[in-house]
């Protein structure tokens, strides 16, 4: 679900960015985002802001707006199959940064999964890396910015709600977008409203699905299934926008998806049998 909203919302920032400043996109994203979560808020009342990790939230939602910023920018420039391979560096640095941070622990095979999608990857991008653009240094960035956040997230989950965590860096971004998008300010279309308004719900159904991701797996797992975005994103870029990926995308999406299967498979078999040790 995560796979698909991201993009579905880089798609739409594709179709708005013609004509508005990726800075506006950027603060617009947030402001429906929220807008989205309002009838969650007013369920749950002030104890669904209640919270005593402001400041953690405050360096994730930091770290999120340049995450955005980059990503938006890299959309106008890049295929989104491109972008998203490009993104498939995040699970190695991820996976370091979990056990590192997380104390989570990854054996030999979670390793030689990731490291077999971590192959599956530069079969795609070689082609693109022949000449580096400032659409792939931009993805670079966002992905490094991305990779602090995981482990902060994950973090968060284990003390917070999944939608407080979703708010928060939804209520951050906009704090910080909002003075850089007055100085590029243009009055959206309405087809550019329509545009904003999908790059926010997509936006915030992406969190929301990624949050409850982190909650159901150890951070490790759920980066290396995040491999099974790039399938989407080709056929998504073919479908709307006529893009059609290199071959060397298809061969590396196969080794990805094979990776990202044995890696859910195998988790599935080692909690079946912790439930079995417990039963005991």
């Amino acid at each position: 679900m995560a796979g698909l909203c991201f993009t579905i919302s880089m798609s739409a920032v594709r179709k708005v960015s013609v004509d508005m400043h990726v800075l506006e996109s950027v603060m617009f994203r947030s402001l429906f985002g929220i807008a989205f979560m309002v009838p969650w808020l007013l369920k749950q009342g002030l104890s669904g802001i209640k919270t005593k990790r402001l400041g953690l939230f405050a360096i994730r939602g930091s770290g999120a707006y340049f995450v955005t910023y980059f990503y938006f920018s890299a959309a106008a420039l890049i295929p989104l199959a491109d972008l998203t391979s490009i993104t498939f560096t995040r699970p190695i640095l991820g996976t370091i940064a979990a056990i590192i941070f997380l104390k989570e622990v990854a054996g030999a095979r979670r390793w030689s999964a990731i490291g077999v999608g971590f192959i599956g990857m530069l079969i795609i991008v070689r082609p693109g890396f022949v000449e580096v653009n400032l659409g792939v240094l931009l993805v670079l960035c966002g992905v490094m910015f991305q990779t602090c956040n995981t482990v902060i997230v994950k973090k968060l989950t284990q003390t917070e709600h999944p939608d407080t965590i979703v708010l928060y860096h939804t209520l951050f971004i906009l704090l910080l977008a909002i003075i850089p998008a007055i100085y590029v300010w243009q009055t959206p279309t309405p087809e550019q409203w329509g545009w904003f308004v999908v790059i926010g719900g997509a936006g915030i159904l992406t969190q929301r699905a990624m949050t409850r991701a982190f909650v159901a797996a150890d951070a490790t797992v759920v980066l290396a299934m995040s491999y099974l975005r790039l399938p989407i994103a080709a056929f998504v870029g073919f479908a709307i926008f006529g893009e059609v990926p290199e071959i060397w995308v298809w061969v590396g999406a196969s080794v990805i998806c094979g990776s990202s299967a044995y890696i859910a498979h195998r988790e599935s078999t080692l909690a079946r049998e912790k439930q079995k040790e417990e039963a005991l």
